[in-house]
């Protein structure tokens, strides 16, 4: 078997790496079963954890955001590291450290140490994720991608829907350190599975290593993120929050600039030349941004407005496990029909109807509209993921795989911590406003910590006699719904412009070969 590289140079697959080549796939697709569960199994704990720390919602989101920020950050060096020294090494190493990490949760006593952990636990994922995907483009040829990438698309999903059910149960009878230690023994069972079924690649020219790209990659991140996590608290015109925004500017354009002109760039700018390639990663991005924003809300609404215990969040989501996984596995044969646009197109539009849908809600509604609205979320996400992925993989060669890969998974996972940030600091925001007037006669101390947030409100209306905490935990219940339901109608806005994009200028099917521009042309941008 082989498959092509750009130029028309064809890459043989060894006979014994393609007759074993599904077995490998479930090895890849177990590795990023738990980055998908551990994308959404800590919301459920997020009110343990408040609890076990004191924490008030900007450690919260800093724990959710440690995680992803580190990802993010780090994921275009470790795809360009797995493409040089052998992408196999870089999955195994970041099992290694993910599953150590995790373990390291027994020594945790603050939630700064747990802050730190998730950071370490990020670099693992960013050596993990692009390595599978990589993993597939090498070991699969072009007319079998599809249906693997579908696959690797409905296992990351399905990590994502089980999460928060498996937390749920696990906070029923163990810890909130069980949310973390449940990733040791599939980390380990990968390890040691990946040991014979997975094989070794890499780009065999692979050219000089790009340090100040990566520093300027990683560093522009960081100025992004922080300023938006701590404007909660800061104020949006802050000049220590703005001069942020302006240095991640300033640091992003460095960043451009480096790699337009640099000999050997880490990430080919290029690429980006192909709609395939920048408007499918544009909408995977802007779906991340709204699916986190989503889930980091909606499991302290479930829990602290609606009355939900953490087990009866947690399967309140089953829906989002099933969606999720037959939204992936459908947009195969989708494609095949309607092309690429028309798919990843309804999944948007599907996505920015569903978050809409929010503004009818009520923080005592029963539960099937909202198990319908899980599967529905769910569904369209499966539309957007797999075929927007194929489309980034399949646009550029199979020896670039490992960045492009990295590039791909950098998307998600700036978008989902952009939208973890963005939409948390929006429904925080809302919150304390509109909570305001009802704790305005609480003492200071009181009244600070309920608008702080939704979980702090529950516990100062405990200290309360039963008439005035009946009156709080209603007031803050309405609050956070109705603040969380308009946080939900901007990150579907920009799923609807994401759609619009995709509508206008992402290609139906691939091109017969992916293109890479010579590098005079590159430079010459």
């Amino acid at each position: 078997m082989h498959t092509h590289l750009a130029g028309g140079e064809v890459l043989p697959i060894s006979p014994k790496v393609y007759a074993r080549r599904w077995k490998t796939l479930a090895v890849l697709s177990l590795a990023l079963l738990i980055i998908g569960l551990d994308n959404t199994i800590l919301n459920v704990a997020l009110p343990s954890l408040q609890d076990e720390f004191d924490a008030s919602s900007k450690t919260l989101q800093w724990i959710v955001d440690a995680y992803l920020l580190v990802f993010a950050g780090l994921l275009l060096t470790m795809g360009t590291l797995g493409d040089r020294f052998g992408r196999k090494w870089a999955l195994q190493a970041g099992l290694l450290l993910f599953g150590g990490a995790s373990l390291c949760v027994l020594f945790v006593g603050s939630a700064s140490q747990l802050i730190v952990v998730r950071g370490v636990m990020g670099i693992g994922g960013a050596m993990i994720m692009p390595a599978t995907l990589s993993i597939i483009s090498n070991i699969f040829p072009r007319e079998e991608r599809g249906k693997a990438i579908g696959i690797w698309a409905g296992m990351a999903s399905m990590g994502i829907g089980l999460g928060p059910l498996m937390g749920g149960l696990l906070l029923e009878w163990f810890s909130w350190t069980s949310v973390f230690l449940v990733n040791v023994p599939v980390a380990a069972i990968a390890l040691l599975a990946g040991i014979h079924l997975v094989p070794n690649s890499r780009d065999p020219k692979p050219g000089a290593f790009d340090l100040v790209g990566a520093g300027l990659s990683v560093a522009a991140l960081v100025a992004l993120v922080y300023p938006i996590i701590e404007a909660q608290d800061e104020g949006w015109t802050n000049p220590k929050i703005l001069g942020c925004f302006g240095l991640a500017a300033l640091l992003s354009t460095a960043f451009v600039r480096w790699e337009l002109h640099v000999k050997e760039p880490m990430l080919n700018l290029s690429f980006f030349r192909s709609p395939r390639f920048s408007v499918a990663s544009g909408a995977i991005g802007l779906a991340f941004f709204a699916l986190f924003g989503a889930i980091f809300a909606l499991t302290q609404w479930m829990q602290d407005a609606h009355g939900y215990s953490a087990l009866q969040a947690g399967a309140a989501m089953i829906p989002l496990a099933g969606g999720l996984v037959l939204g992936s596995v459908s947009s195969i044969k989708l494609v095949g029909r309607l092309g690429t646009t028309k798919v990843v197109m309804a999944g948007l539009m599907g996505l920015a109807t569903q978050l809409a849908l929010s503004l009818t809600w009520a923080h005592d509604m029963t539960y099937w509209p909202l198990g319908l609205w899980f599967f529905g979320m769910a569904m369209n996400m499966g539309w957007i993921m797999g075929p927007a992925t194929e489309s980034v993989m399949g646009a550029v060669p199979e020896d670039k795989s490992g960045v492009a890969s990295a590039m791909n998974d950098v998307t998600r996972q700036v978008g989902g911590s952009l939208g973890t940030a963005v939409i948390g600091s929006l429904i925080g925001s809302l919150y304390a406003a509109r909570i305001s007037d009802s704790v305005s006669t609480l003492p200071k101390g009181a009244r600070l910590a309920a608008e702080d947030s939704i979980g702090k409100a529950n516990g100062v209306a405990e200290t309360l006699p039963a008439a005035q905490a009946a009156a709080l935990t209603h007031d803050a219940a309405v609050a956070f719904t109705h603040a969380m339901a308009i946080g939900f109608t901007v990150a579907g806005a920009v799923a609807a412009v994401a759609a619009v994009a995709v509508k206008l200028w992402l290609p139906a099917h691939h091109a017969e070969r992916p293109v890479e521009l010579p590098d005079d042309e590159r430079l010459a941008a």
